[in-house]
């Protein structure tokens, strides 16, 4: 997807499908979640331009900003 708005509409889309497995189905919910949430922690950098679709890490990380994959050091 190009954009978080378009990554969301996607999903919304994929799970009115009954036809989806079970499995494929919870990944999209909690894949929509982490989008949403995401959105809503980083609506005034949307709102300012940037549109990006966050990759796995970054949702992972806007959840868990403790994690050592997710720090950030100076030198």
């Amino acid at each position: 997807m190009k954009t978080i708005e378009d990554h969301i509409k996607h999903d919304k889309e994929v799970l009115k499908d009954s036809s989806i497995s079970e499995p494929t189905r919870h990944h999209i919910e909690d894949e929509l979640h982490d989008l949403i949430e995401y959105e809503e922690h980083h609506h005034d950098e949307i709102v300012a331009g940037d549109h990006h679709d966050p990759n796995c890490l970054e949702l992972f990380c806007d959840q868990n900003p403790d994690e050592p994959e997710c720090l950030v050091y100076d030198d």
